[in-house]
């Protein structure tokens, strides 16, 4: 259990003053787009996408990907079993779920569709998304921030995994692929 260390002093402190400051209504709503049911199915249709236009690799990696966020996060909640900050008498909280999910469907989905628009805006929402999501669930007292942060941190490998592949074309790895015309 993560009950002792330097960094759950400032963690307990900055959830006790963010949480509830903003209406339950929401933060509900913001913590909801790292559900399942909301997330992936964005990451599915960037996947089609990209799929259709001859990025196979990189969307299989994207799938695989998201496939991998609940082997990497159950186990740790299971080894952590880290209480929530509304409810002590529950644990599973760290690392967050919600927040890996979001980020590995929306920055997922972003690398998959950025190189046929050559623009940064996949990019600008998926982050907004994925901060939306991290915020809710601070605010609404369903994580610490702590808990944010390392499901970050958990799927940065997970997402390089994705960038490698958007970037890869067939014996050219490592080039960035050219968007067909």
């Amino acid at each position: 259990m993560l009950v002792c260390g330097p960094l759950l002093t400032p963690d307990h402190a900055l959830s006790r003053a963010l949480v509830r400051t903003v209406p339950d209504s929401v933060t509900e709503r913001l913590s909801d787009l790292g559900n399942i049911p909301v997330a992936v199915p964005v990451l599915a249709l960037a996947m089609a996408y990209a799929a259709r236009r001859g990025r196979a690799l990189a969307a299989g990696a994207a799938g695989l990907a998201m496939a991998l966020v609940p082997a990497l996060v159950i186990p740790f909640k299971e080894w952590t079993a880290r209480p929530g900050p509304l409810e002590p008498w529950a644990t599973g909280y760290f690392p967050s779920g919600h927040t890996a999910t979001a980020a590995v469907a929306y920055l997922g989905a972003a690398l998959l569709v950025r190189p046929y628009t050559r623009r940064a805006w996949p990019t600008a929402v998926a982050l907004v998304l994925t901060g939306a999501t991290a915020v809710g669930l601070i605010l609404r007292g369903w994580h610490w921030p702590l808990d944010v942060l390392a499901s970050l941190l958990m799927c940065t490998p997970l997402l390089l995994g994705v960038a490698w592949a958007a970037r890869a074309r067939r014996g050219e790895k490592g080039r960035p692929a050219q968007p067909p015309k």
